[in-house]
């Protein structure tokens, strides 16, 4: 049943996302932006959480986990050292998505040549 909630909860993150592009003036640049907010928001509310534990791999490999990811590393590290260490937190437990992306775009860009 996991899988089946996996691929419902992924399937509609990218339908809203679709829709939205289809419908809108907005780039996927936006988009991304939008759903890292909606994650960090929606792990405010306590959602995020349960949506992870209903979903698995569903929730957590979408973009909006970034948002979640940061949520909580920036509480975290405010509880622990204040203001100072929300930042730190931040960076904390999200170092590991941003290093992929910066990695994987270097390499991807050393693969491919742009359109122009």
């Amino acid at each position: 049943m996991i899988f089946f909630n996996a691929f419902l909860v992924s399937g509609l993150f990218c339908l809203v996302a679709q829709v939205i592009l289809d419908n809108t003036k907005l780039t996927p640049g936006h988009i991304t932006s939008m759903f890292t907010v909606l994650g960090a928001i929606l792990s405010f509310l306590g959602i995020y959480p349960k949506l992870i534990e209903f979903a698995g791999a569903g929730a957590t490999i979408q973009i909006s986990n970034f948002g979640h990811m940061l949520y909580l590393g920036g509480i975290e590290g405010f509880k622990e050292m204040g203001v100072i260490g929300f930042a730190g937190g931040l960076l904390a437990k999200s170092s590991t998505a941003i290093v992929a992306a910066v990695v994987f775009a270097f390499v991807f860009a050393l693969i491919f040549r742009p359109k122009n």
